[in-house]
C-alpha cells in the first residue's frame, strides 16, 4: 500500500494522499512531496527565517500497521 502524506503551507492543508496525487496538485514532481519530509528539508526550515510560511510534509501513519504491531503476544 502507498504511504499517505498531508502537505501543509504554514498552517493551511494543502494536500492530502499519495505522493503522487499531492504532487498532482501541487503541480510538483512526486519526488518533491518524499523530499519534505527528510531531516534535511526539516533542518534547512529550521534556519529560516520565517518557516511558518514554508512548505511542509507529513507521513501518514496506516491503521493498519498500527494494529499489526499492538496486536503482538507472547
Amino acid at each position: 500500500m502507498a504511504k499517505e502524506y498531508a502537505v501543509y503551507k504554514g498552517d493551511e492543508l494543502v494536500a492530502m494522499g499519495t505522493a503522487v496525487e499531492c504532487a498532482e496538485v501541487m503541480n510538483v514532481q512526486p519526488s518533491y512531496i518524499k523530499w519534505l519530509t527528510t531531516p534535511t528539508h526539516k533542518r534547512r526550515l529550521a534556519n529560516r527565517k520565517r518557516p511558518e510560511r514554508c512548505t511542509t510534509a507529513e507521513k501518514l501513519e496506516d491503521e493498519e500497521e498500527e494494529t499489526e504491531c499492538t496486536s503482538f503476544q507472547m
